[in-house]
């Protein structure tokens, strides 16, 4: 079944004390296009994370916004173990100097200026490029499974829609001899009111008639516009991506009602052909949205 561009994905990964968070958003566009957003640490990390996108997919702009998890953050404590017992020391000295019986706590010397101070914490790039498949690697999967259902539903359109102009290419064909033949009858009631009782040459009649036959003939067209059809009808129900495949067809189809249309001398095909085209333009914006 063919797939939407236009979707979205979470998950989250873990590994050697890195925990990533990861955001898919994607819609439509002519190519793959992916932009990716990460803290600088994960710099590193840009291109293996947009590789592994468009080995997922083969259209549309897809933003993947990476971020560090919630309690996961950049900063550690770091203790300054001389400069705590220089304060230990301090602490003793000036106890003893004033006679003292209470000494100082640990919590007096972690709260000692510069003994404690938060740091970032070194990132394990490894650990990190790890939880980024994991998270990355969910967070496609939820955009897949919603692409999917998306196609599912442009697959149904486009099929209905498929069926219209096949229907209405079917009544072109009922009536396109029809034209000709009612285009003869006129031509003949016109001819005998010009004659004024002079018999009519049945050969020139035949002969105009032929030509006119000729010019308005659409078989040709109406059997490219039906192969075209099944063309399209095959790719909605393949699995591979179609997209370009299904705007080149429609607008093929499109050529071909055009050339009916420019071909035909019935009010009634003309009337027909406007339904078509507007059938296919219908069909044209919603092959945009699919992969």
């Amino acid at each position: 079944m063919i797939r939407s561009m236009t979707g979205y994905g979470a998950g989250h990964g873990a590994a050697a004390g890195e925990e990533l968070d990861v955001e898919v958003r994607s819609v439509n566009h002519k190519f793959c296009e992916v932009k990716v957003r990460l803290p600088r640490e994960y710099a590193a990390l840009e291109l293996e994370a947009a590789k592994a996108v468009k080995d997922r997919l083969a259209r549309g702009s897809v933003d993947v916004s990476i971020r560090r998890a919630a309690g996961a953050g950049g900063l550690a404590p770091r203790v300054d173990v001389q400069l705590a017992e220089a304060y230990a020391r301090a602490f003793a000295e000036l106890q003893a100097r004033l006679g003292l019986a209470a000494g100082a706590t640990l919590a007096d010397i972690l709260a000692a200026d510069g003994v404690v101070r938060l740091e970032e914490r070194d990132v394990n790039l490894d650990g990190a490029r790890e939880a980024l498949r994991a998270g990355l690697g969910a967070a496609l999967e939820a955009l897949l499974e919603m692409r999917a259902r998306e196609g599912e539903a442009l697959a149904r359109d486009l099929a209905a829609r498929l069926a219209t102009v096949e229907a209405l290419a079917a009544r072109v064909a009922v009536l396109a001899p029809q034209a000709v033949e009612h285009h003869r009858a006129r031509l003949e009631e016109r001819l005998a009111e010009l004659a004024r009782g002079v018999a009519l040459d049945p050969a020139r009649l035949a002969q105009e008639v032929a030509l006119l036959a000729d010019r308005s003939d659409v078989a040709e067209e109406l059997t490219r516009l039906a192969s075209h059809a099944a063309q399209v009808r095959a790719l909605l129900g393949g699995g591979e991506p179609a997209g370009r495949k299904l705007d080149f067809l429609v607008q093929e189809m499109h050529r071909e009602v055009n050339t009916v249309g420019s071909k035909s001398q019935s009010a009634e095909i003309a009337g027909v052909v406007v339904a078509l085209k507007a059938e296919i333009e219908r069909m044209r914006e919603q092959v945009q949205n699919v992969e």
